[in-house]
């Protein structure tokens, strides 16, 4: 493969160095199915909706709806994907807007929507009203550890907390591509179960991927949270190990979002529809195994995540060889999935109540005092940005079987690797309970 390929594949705004590492297994694009044109596509506003997304597995179903046709089915046969390089840049191309060159919305970290919502990460406090419509996945996401820390228990289960507070003469330095989302909120979590503050014990930065994975390369990078293929391309290059799957941490997690801004769907709610449902019928096309093969050569292209077939299809198997002793898992259910978990609840779906433990983990940190600056301010904000009725007529539309609708916004008390519960009907008992705050 080619210096131009190599650089795609470990895109990143602000680096292109990469160290030594060499791609293989490059693919030419496979033969792909088109889906027939639904009876429901007429009477949408617009033919087209520009949505980013960033190259890892949560962005899956938007780029099968693309190519396996699923959008044109539905009336939005100009509907685009554009890779960002970045989640800044995901956040900036939202507030400009498609029209001006940027996009409608696209794929999001938690609470994303909700603070672009609120102008708590955009230039100026700037307000993008957003609707959140569907979840796009579960799992699919790693905490990677550098091969430095070999044989010390950097595992799940910390073997020896103390090692990572003062063992090393150092900072323990952890990494994720955005700050106060999904994946900081990941390592912090997995931290913290094992008594270890994240805001004083450690350091944590944000980095690009790439940048991570060269960091781990030359010893100045621990550990770093993100989507496969990042965390599984460290056990095939033999830079380091996995240390915790996030599907360990809290199985059947919530993990990406599709949220779009609020003016669109408001100027096209028919067109807004047929945007929920090409996705859910691409969810559903990737939830059967017997697509994995083809789903990861579309998703392996160039033009997507420009990433080596093996690394992306053990994963998306959940094939783990985690690396440092640790036992290989080989449970389909460790997966990435997108439609329907095992324990027959929707992925799918935007609970409610999965938003709430996001903003409560950030009262829990700290995060946004301004903007989430209690429970009911949070419970307020979910109330206005989730879209779940959304979500639930299209499903309908779509002839999803009413047994796949959920009834309630709640899917019940969460239940997490260190014995925690979230119950969303009672958040003040979680924050109460946890021994590492900052709140």
């Amino acid at each position: 493969m080619n210096r131009v390929s190599r650089r795609n594949f470990l895109v990143t705004a602000t680096s292109t160095a990469v160290g030594a590492l060499v791609l293989k297994g490059c693919t030419t694009a496979p033969e792909t199915t088109t889906a027939s044109p639904s009876p429901t596509a007429t009477g949408v506003e617009v033919d087209t909706i520009k949505l980013g997304y960033l190259p890892i597995v949560e962005s899956a179903p938007l780029i099968i709806a693309k190519e396996k046709g699923f959008f044109a089915k539905h009336g939005l046969p100009n509907a685009e994907v554009s890779k960002q390089a970045n989640w800044a840049s995901a956040r900036d191309n939202v507030v400009i807007g498609a029209a001006a060159g940027g996009t409608d919305g696209g794929q999001w970290q938690m609470p994303m929507p909700y603070l672009l919502n609120e102008g708590a990460i955009t230039t100026n406090n700037q307000k993008v009203p957003m609707a959140l419509l569907l979840k796009l996945n579960t799992q699919g996401n790693g905490i990677a550890i550098s091969g430095a820390q070999k044989g010390k228990g950097v595992h799940l289960n910390i073997k020896d907390p103390n090692y990572i507070k003062t063992g090393l003469g150092r900072k323990f330095k952890a990494a994720f591509t955005f700050p106060k989302a999904n994946q900081d909120f990941w390592i912090r979590y997995w931290l913290a179960a094992n008594g270890i503050d994240p805001d004083k014990d450690i350091e944590l930065l944000t980095v690009p991927p790439a940048e991570t994975v060269k960091g781990m390369q030359n010893g100045t990078m621990d550990a770093f949270s993100t989507g496969d293929p990042w965390p599984y391309r460290i056990v095939k290059e033999d830079i380091g190990f996995i240390g915790a799957l996030t599907a360990q941490v809290w199985p059947y997690h919530p993990e990406e979002y599709l949220a779009i801004r609020s003016d669109w769907v408001e100027k096209n709610p028919n067109a807004t529809k047929a945007l929920l449902k090409a996705v859910m019928e691409a969810q559903q096309w990737c939830d059967d195994f017997a697509n994995r093969d083809e789903l990861v050569k579309i998703v392996s292209q160039r033009q997507y995540f420009n990433a080596p077939v093996d690394v992306l299809l053990a994963p998306y198997k959940g094939q783990y060889d985690m690396g440092d002793g640790q036992p290989k898992i080989n449970d389909p259910k460790m997966a990435v999935m997108y439609w329907k978990d095992p324990n027959g609840n929707s992925i799918s779906f935007p609970y409610k109540s999965h938003d709430l433990w996001f903003l409560t983990e950030s009262i829990r940190w700290g995060f946004h005092k301004e903007t989430i600056k209690d429970l009911t301010t949070a419970q307020a904000l979910i109330d206005k940005v989730n879209r779940s009725d959304l979500w639930r007529e299209a499903a309908k539309e779509l002839g999803v079987p009413a047994t796949d609708i959920p009834t309630t916004d709640s899917r019940g008390v969460e239940k997490f690797f260190d014995g925690v519960e979230f119950d969303p009907a009672n958040p003040q008992k979680y924050l109460d309970s946890l021994k590492i705050k900052a709140a």
